[in-house]
């Protein structure tokens, strides 16, 4: 049944929903009413390359494929946003609400020195000007933010000045101190994996100054391939070097672990024989691992680095359904 609303109780209404979504108890009649609970499941799109190729699969009855690319959209996957443009962050919001969406910001300055990836914000001006806008876009929201893949552990390779080094460790910090002022975020700082920066004692430098004791903890193997088990070792001396911190493990595509190493970058860009890995998750059963995520989005390309492979961030369905069929 519907119940029409005249202006004066729909703005009644509206207070009390914003009463009750900040947390203060009401009481109607004789009963105390409190806000609903927090949400407390991943948030899986409705949209998106994976459900779209699923979709065509199933009308053109190739059920075999639609089987693999399932074991992807059926998945909770991480939101990238990785340009200027800010106006999304809202629309994802209300796509996932009573759900926690993981959001990957990716926009700093310099980006990927300059390799697939390469672009960011022009200035440091104005990447904290595209925090300012997100966090905005956030104010009220809940949701796990990985901030800025390589972008740490890239800063101890040599691809940037001493002063470029300088601003990204001031940026990153500002970042996490700007996005956590909103309580309902959990923000993990990208750490590296443990085949990258594999001295923990060093990559532990690099977070700290990059302001990870502000943030909940550290994010490891996002767009990679080593093993959990691999990550929970290293996440755990990293831990230990940052007083406590948790973190976050990327396991979208490390089911069959690491490639060999080889020469250039066929170790991680689109390597062969690679299979989705734990399905994500927010109860890992390890008291520093706050959970698996699929951060990385199963299927989209590392970049062209052979095989016919798109650039990087493009849907691949042959890539996607060889994860799957790995997995």
């Amino acid at each position: 049944m519907a119940f029409l609303l005249s202006p004066g109780q729909r703005v009644v209404a509206a207070g009390l929903a914003a009463a009750l979504a900040a947390g203060w108890p009401s009481r109607l009649g004789h009963e105390t009413w409190s806000p609903p609970p927090p949400p407390t499941e991943l948030y899986v799109e409705r949209t998106g390359p994976a459900v779209e190729q699923l979709t065509a699969y199933e009308k053109e009855g190739r059920t075999a494929e639609a089987a693999l690319i399932r074991k992807i959209a059926d998945r909770p996957v991480a939101t990238w946003f990785a340009d200027s443009d800010t106006t999304r962050v809202g629309r994802v919001m209300v796509a996932a609400r009573g759900f926690i969406p993981v959001l990957t910001l990716y926009y700093i300055p310099h980006r990927d020195c300059a390799s697939h990836s390469a672009g960011g914000a022009a200035t440091g001006a104005a990447y904290s000007a595209w925090i300012d806008a997100v966090a905005a876009a956030l104010t009220g929201h809940r949701a796990i933010v990985i901030l800025e893949p390589d972008a740490a552990a890239q800063s101890l390779q040599g691809c940037l000045s001493t002063t470029q080094r300088a601003e990204r460790y001031r940026l990153l910090t500002r970042a996490i101190t700007t996005l956590t002022a909103n309580r309902g975020l959990t923000v993990y700082l990208d750490g590296g994996n443990p085949a990258w920066i594999a001295d923990a004692a060093t990559m532990a430098r690099a977070l700290r100054k990059a302001g990870v004791a502000r943030a909940r903890g550290f994010a490891l193997n996002v767009a990679n391939f080593e093993t959990t088990s691999a990550n929970i070792r290293y996440g755990a001396r990293l831990s230990q070097r940052l007083g406590g911190a948790h973190f976050v493990i990327d396991t979208s595509r490390n089911g069959n672990g690491p490639a060999r190493k080889s020469s250039g970058d066929r170790h991680w860009c689109n390597p062969p024989g690679r299979a989705l890995g734990n399905p994500p998750t927010l109860k890992t059963g390890r008291d520093l691992v706050d959970a698996y995520l699929w951060i990385k989005r199963p299927g989209e390309s590392d970049g062209a680095c052979g095989r016919g492979a798109p650039p990087a961030g493009r849907w691949w369905p042959a890539y996607a359904r060889e994860l799957a069929s790995g997995a």
